[in-house]
């Protein structure tokens, strides 16, 4: 091909090219920012700009085109216009990328041109980088298809299986690729998932690295491909299981498909293939005020024997989303219009064979609703403002597609509900509309039950099961708990035995723990460092022998580390962050596991505690303070609620204050955490 020279007029450098079809438009990223502040501290204070504009020329006449870009950190739409024409968006996806976009001849003319990359969003701040540009003389489908790529992928018995290929291009990020999403391939920007191991991919000439994985539970394997124009490449990978899960089901509650909740990117054909490449076994159908059932197509995709999917409903109502599982194909629906929690209970109730009802995202505003929020939730107490209960059996603790700002809130709003008598089950799942941004399995819970044959799942144990909290939350570590070598999450460990804990954190080689601690009734007992290092499987595995407890508890126990940046499985930014400061984490929780210290044969909630004490004491303040001596901070704070409600402002008073100050250290923490919150929701009003 005949070589051109040509200028480039970038605002006011001229810069000379001397390439084949290739046009620099800019060879740097670009920070650009829609709103005011910074979005997170790691961006500069001030951006070049609110748009990007870059002015170049082409000599004769135009021909369809492909402008090549690099995106980091979008989040917000942003449009990418050539004289003033849309010609597409940037992809709505933190994570770095190059993608290859069509221009058509017609938008683009000899001589001057101009390119946009701008939004009109409202949403607040967003800071992006765009840059890298190139125009090729090519449409995408020529530009990416100069070599063509065969990929294999087997376990380690040398069999297909389906899986996530993620393929990055020599600066690392996400690159295009020239395939389309298909009955076995679902693909997006530097992300094919194949259905049975295999996929046939065009690229552009050039650099890449090839990782190959399946999940949570499995390893990873990565190559360099070297591609050149015309070239025909084999590469061929292998994957190992490295997380053992016998007796634990994985399941991810919360996902979703664009051809039904009409949001997000991920045909139902999509979501069954992703979810059998990230080795998902028991996935519930959550679409929007529908009930959607997934096995027609699982069986025309000839997938059935990577999983058993379960009918169920994400109910969306305007003061709170709720899960729900398993439901009847035909069922109503519930009514989702309804505008307290006790009607919206109550209807979910209705719908048969209902079992599960899970708050979703609690810390998230939707419809100008944040559901544990202050201005509706007393957290260190369980208690709702508006006095409806808590109604759902379970919550998420992580929700990958919405992860929060600090990965422990949700976990402490738990503990609170908890202690407040309530019998929930921790939930970790993905909430994905997505093929590659937030994808699904990321967060998941793993339900103690048969998982022999994952196209087979015993879906009416593992309901019963998860509801009875057997459960362990998983994102990108796996934290299990032994009491007595017997007892284990979701149990009743009876009275009169001395106690020793046996945890572990697992996780595959590609993540690393480095803390795991172990709470009671809320509150923090015990904490170890676990040394870095790539260890595949067990991360960390310690015995805790515990001093006898004076009255029922509640143990679990929780194992963080840092978050993962390799983009083969990177960790999202918080959806609706609190802080510009922003510090990724893997995080997995046990279920909680009672102990019957009282020996009742049932668990007694720290709420229950403090009404015997309050009964006892007839709420007298001095003698109510020496007896909640004998319990933990748990009970102190419950304690505070039962008195505040009996005679509001006392807790202000200054005879009250007096007495508190000489109380034993639990009694003050206790009453006093409360008494924080308490002022907090009274500067907030109770929303309709």
């Amino acid at each position: 091909m005949k070589r051109l020279l040509f200028v480039l007029l970038l605002g006011s450098c001229w810069v000379p090219l001397l390439l084949a079809n290739e046009r620099i438009l800019t060879n740097r990223l670009h920070h650009v920012r829609n709103g005011k502040t910074p979005e997170w501290s790691s961006f500069p204070e001030q951006a070049e700009a609110s748009s990007l504009e870059i002015s170049f020329t082409l000599p004769g006449k135009s021909t369809a085109s492909t402008l090549r870009l690099r995106q980091q950190d979008v989040k917000q739409p942003w449009s990418v216009f050539v004289n003033g024409k849309m010609i597409d968006k940037l992809q709505q996806d933190e994570n770095d990328m190059v993608r290859y976009l069509a221009v058509p001849a017609d938008v683009l003319q000899p001589g001057n041109n101009q390119l946009t990359v701008s939004t009109d969003s409202k949403q607040g701040s967003d800071d992006i980088r765009v840059g890298e540009m190139s125009l090729f003389d090519q449409p995408p489908e020529v530009v990416l298809s100069e070599a063509d790529v065969t990929i294999q992928v087997v376990d380690s018995e040398g069999q297909g299986i389906p899986c996530r290929l993620t393929i990055l291009n020599r600066s690392g990020a996400l690159s295009g690729v020239g395939a389309q999403s298909s009955t076995t391939l679902a693909v997006r920007p530097g992300v094919v998932y194949t259905a049975g191991g295999l996929a046939r991919v065009g690229l552009q000439a050039g650099t890449y690295k090839v990782i190959a994985g399946r999940g949570f539970e499995w390893g990873i394997d990565s190559a360099e491909l070297i591609v050149r124009k015309g070239s025909q490449e084999k590469l061929s990978l292998r994957i190992h299981r490295e997380v053992p899960t016998e007796e634990l089901v994985s399941c991810d509650t919360h996902v979703h498909t664009f051809t039904y909740s009409r949001h997000g990117d991920a045909t139902i054909e999509e979501r069954i293939i992703t979810t059998a490449g990230e080795g998902i076994e028991l996935p519930i159908a959550t679409d929007h005020n529908l009930h959607i059932d997934y096995r027609p197509v699982l069986r025309r995709l000839q997938m059935e024997q990577y999983f058993t999917p379960v009918i169920g409903n994400e109910v969306t109502t305007s003061v709170g989303h709720f899960n729900i599982f398993p439901v009847n194909t035909n069922a109503p629906l519930p009514n989702h219009r309804l505008t307290t929690w006790p009607e919206i209970i109550a209807s979910i109730r209705q719908t048969p064979q209902v079992q599960a009802i899970i708050l979703n995202h609690g810390r998230d505003l939707h419809s100008n609703v944040r559901p544990l929020g202050p201005a509706h939730h007393l957290a260190v107490t369980g208690q709702n403002r508006h006095g409806w209960g808590f109604g759902a059996n379970a919550m998420e603790l992580i929700n990958s597609g919405a992860t929060q700002t600090d990965i422990m809130q949700l976990v402490h709003d738990w503990f609170g509900l908890l202690n407040r008598g309530y019998a929930v089950t921790p939930v970790g799942c993905s909430d994905s509309h997505d093929v590659a941004r937030h994808f699904v399995g990321q967060g998941r819970t793993y339900i103690r039950c048969p998982d022999h044959d994952p196209g087979k799942i015993p879906v009416d144990q593992a309901v019963r099961s998860f509801v009875a909290g057997r459960v362990i939350v998983s994102y990108g570590l796996l934290t299990t708990m032994r009491i007595n070598d017997q007892y284990s999450m979701g149990d009743l460990v009876p009275a009169g035995k001395p106690l020793q804990l046996e945890v572990a954190v697992l996780g595959p080689s590609w993540t690393e723990a480095d803390v795991v601690e172990l709470y009671a009734n809320g509150k923090r007992i015990k904490q170890e460092i676990i040394s870095p290092g790539g260890n595949a499987g067990i991360k960390w595995k310690g015995n805790w022998q515990l001093a006898p407890f004076q009255h029922d508890v509640h143990l679990v126990a929780v194992a963080r580390g840092p978050g993962i940046e390799s983009l083969h499985w990177p960790t999202a930014k918080a959806y609706q962050p609190t802080s510009p400061d922003w510090t990724a984490a893997v995080f997995s929780c046990t279920g909680a596991v009672w102990l019957d210290v009282d020996g009742d044969g049932k668990p007694t909630s720290a709420y229950q505690y403090a009404q015997q004490v309050m009964k006892q004491t007839a709420g007298k303040i001095e003698p109510l303070l020496r007896q909640l001596a004998n319990y933990d901070v748990a009970v102190a704070a419950q304690a505070a609620a039962l008195l505040q409600a009996k005679t509001p402002e006392i807790l202000l008073q200054d005879e009250f204050q007096q007495v508190l100050a000489k109380a034993a250290d639990p009694v003050r923490q206790g009453i006093q955490v409360y008494l924080n919150q308490w002022r907090q929701s009274q500067t907030l009003p109770v929303l309709p």
